[in-house]
């Protein structure tokens, strides 16, 4: 099969923290690494499906592959110069700590003064404020806006909207959370104490503002969720549709602290490639914000 080609992969507006085009250049020469890591993904999966003769034993060949690419990915981390923008100093160990040994993932949405080219800290509000806009500081704000209409729809006297992830057997199971109000106020307070726990400075992490934050599922939830993901991808009559909810599950119950994204790119690409050829969807630059915010209806439209 050929080589599958770096424009697969778009280059997420979160990694655009800069309006530098050079810098800009750099972020996205990582969509060739992606490419190389899904053919090899791809290529390795062939193999091992070529001998499985159950539904386990595919389950058990798509696990294997999906563990090498997180693999390749805290490699990718290890031989990194550094974090993309500003924030806590780029730790490789990061790529390999399952959140369900280190707690839940919060990741803000909304106005985020950081992500803007050339803001600086203002200590009494807990932001950076002025600069410019970036593609990642858009992108947040476009999201936090939709997270809010989210629960003017869904959850309007809510401080916590929680997505419902279902199966196409019918079954729900919970996945990821959104946060506002107190709920936000109460991560914002974990962020901080867990940064300091790990002997690190919190000075300059940005909690003030209005808060409003994504959240990872409870880990039980999260386990599920991937199992049931791979069960999808393994069973017969693959569709481009039953790809898309299994991406939507895999996207909502992320493994590791840092570069899920990213694993979760390659190795649903790769997958796609092999077992649906031409029809595969394409991959969206924002997906996982899609897939954190929209609800599962819009993160699985073709």
């Amino acid at each position: 099969m050929p080589a599958i080609t770096f424009d697969r992969f778009p280059t997420s507006p979160l990694a655009l923290r800069t309006n530098d085009p050079a810098d800009h250049a750099r972020r996205r020469a990582f969509s060739c690494q992606m490419a190389q890591t899904a053919t090899t993904a791809r290529d390795h999966l062939a193999d091992l499906l070529a001998t499985a003769t159950s539904t386990e034993e595919r389950i058990a060949a798509l696990t294997a592959v999906h563990t090498s690419v997180t693999d390749w990915r805290h490699q990718a981390a290890v031989h990194a110069t550094g974090r993309v923008g500003r924030g806590l100093a780029h730790n490789p160990a990061r790529f390999r700590t399952p959140i369900a040994a280190a707690g839940t993932n919060y990741d803000r949405l909304g106005p985020v003064g950081r992500l803007r080219d050339g803001s600086t800290w203002h200590p009494t509000t807990r932001t950076y404020r002025g600069g410019t806009d970036t593609p990642a500081s858009r992108a947040m704000a476009h999201y936090g806006l939709a997270a809010q209409r989210r629960f003017a729809r869904e959850a309007p006297a809510a401080d916590i909207l929680q997505n419902r992830v279902t199966l196409p057997d019918g079954r729900t199971i919970p996945g990821n959370r959104l946060l506002r109000g107190h709920a936000a106020r109460q991560a914002a307070a974990a962020l901080t104490a867990r940064i300091t726990a790990r002997g690190l400075d919190p000075a300059h992490v940005e909690t003030g503002g209005h808060l409003l934050y994504t959240a990872t599922p409870d880990p039980a939830d999260a386990t599920l969720l991937r199992a049931e993901a791979l069960r999808i991808l393994a069973g017969p009559g693959l569709t481009p549709q039953l790809f898309l909810t299994a991406r939507y599950v895999l996207f909502q119950a992320p493994v590791m602290k840092k570069g899920s994204d990213a694993v979760t790119r390659v190795f649903t690409v790769a997958v796609a490639d092999l077992l649906l050829g031409t029809d595969a969807p394409a991959l969206p630059a924002d997906i996982d914000l899609r897939c954190y915010v929209l609800g599962q209806q819009a993160a699985t439209r073709p």
